[in-house]
């Protein structure tokens, strides 16, 4: 994977006493520097107005971030419900998949961020995890940035991680597509961390995920991570139907399970191509050749579109038994789908989003078929 540099790092005022300003002045040293009173939002950069979202990930901005740092992931509506929880230390990712809803959502606050207030960040966490000692929580850092991709420069998780890691009562999640791992193999995450990886055949990431890290990057990033101690995941998410998707996908996850250890997995997620009528649009102007704007979707009840509802569970039936035949008891769930497509794929739907989150709380024995 070619690692990621910016053109320019903005600094917000009062964020030079960060811990992150000094790691960002380490490992930057050759990269500009311009400090302003206060990062404002905007659309884009002046420089490329046929495509603002795009040459918004050409700067990094380190800025304080003022609203809350930890809450209930959205979900979508009339969907089960896995009970995660995000933590967002920075806004925007340096890689360009065509189908990221980011380009909708953060359609107006496109800068490529990372927050300072690194502490404000631990004890808002703290506060909520020590209020609710009985509660297990599932954390992750990947809902509006890929979680490790800045890390070589940030050295985020290195701040993060010393916390979470003595936490009872949480699995810190870090969802990616790079292969950016070496300062995870310098911790002992005591249990607490689970590394996950977004994964598709690499004929989807060479068509849709630019500047990402390639499958088999991904794969050997992944067993260094187990051979260091951490549990993983995998989020084969999105499924893309395309002539021939079946021997690509069967493939991957024969490869995938050839090498890491499927008995320390924490959860695997399944779910397919989702895409709003904004984010379509997006796609069109930014990605005009992708392939994922001919396939035929249907518009479901919660504003998202997605392939029809016999192919979806198709295609999560397939992929359960080629999983099943490698590691046959590893935890699946679907992400933001139907209690109607579950109990199609698997017999079963959880009772309630609680259910789901504590079935995937460390050690708990599970129903998942």
């Amino acid at each position: 994977m070619k690692p990621f540099q910016p053109e320019e790092v903005i600094v917000e005022q009062g964020s030079e006493a960060s811990p992150i300003y000094r790691n960002l002045r380490r490992t930057l040293p050759d990269v500009p520097f311009r400090f302003v009173g206060e990062v404002s939002r905007r659309v884009g950069d002046g420089s490329s107005m046929t495509d603002p979202f795009g040459a918004a990930k050409k700067k990094l901005y380190l800025a304080k971030h003022k609203g809350e740092f930890f809450k209930k992931c959205p979900g979508s509506d009339g969907q089960v419900c896995c009970n995660y929880f995000v933590i967002n230390f920075a806004s925007n990712c340096p890689m360009d998949c065509s189908y990221c809803y980011l380009q909708e959502y953060l359609a107006d606050n496109s800068e490529l961020k990372v927050f300072s207030n690194v502490g404000d960040l631990i004890a808002e966490a703290d506060q909520v995890l020590r209020k609710h000692r009985g509660m297990f929580f599932r954390v992750g850092t990947g809902e509006i940035t890929d979680s490790l991709a800045l890390e070589p420069f940030t050295g985020m998780v290195g701040e993060l991680m010393p916390y979470f890691v003595e936490q009872p009562n949480v699995l810190l999640e870090l969802k990616t597509k790079s292969d950016c791992v070496a300062s995870l193999l310098d911790f002992d995450p005591k249990g607490r961390v689970v590394v996950s990886w977004s994964m598709n055949p690499q004929a989807v990431i060479d068509w849709d995920e630019a500047d990402t890290a390639s499958f088999s990057e991904r794969l050997s990033a992944a067993r260094r991570c187990q051979e260091a101690g951490y549990r993983l995941g995998f989020h084969f998410d999105p499924m893309i139907e395309y002539p021939g998707w079946e021997i690509d996908y069967r493939a991957m996850i024969e490869e995938v399970f050839a090498t890491i250890d499927w008995k320390r997995l924490s959860w695997l997620s399944l779910g397919v191509l989702r895409n709003t009528p904004g984010l379509k649009r997006a796609m069109r102007e930014r990605f005009p050749g992708t392939q994922l704007l001919t396939g035929e979707q249907v518009l479901c009840p919660d504003g998202k579109l997605r392939y029809f509802q016999p192919l979806r569970v198709e295609m999560y039936r397939k992929m359960v038994g080629w999983i099943r035949r490698a590691a046959p008891t590893v935890k699946i769930y679907l992400c933001m789908e139907s209690k109607e497509v579950w109990q199609q794929v698997f017999g079963y739907a959880p009772a309630c989003e609680k259910d789901l989150g504590n079935e995937m709380a460390p050690g708990a024995e599970s129903a998942w078929l």
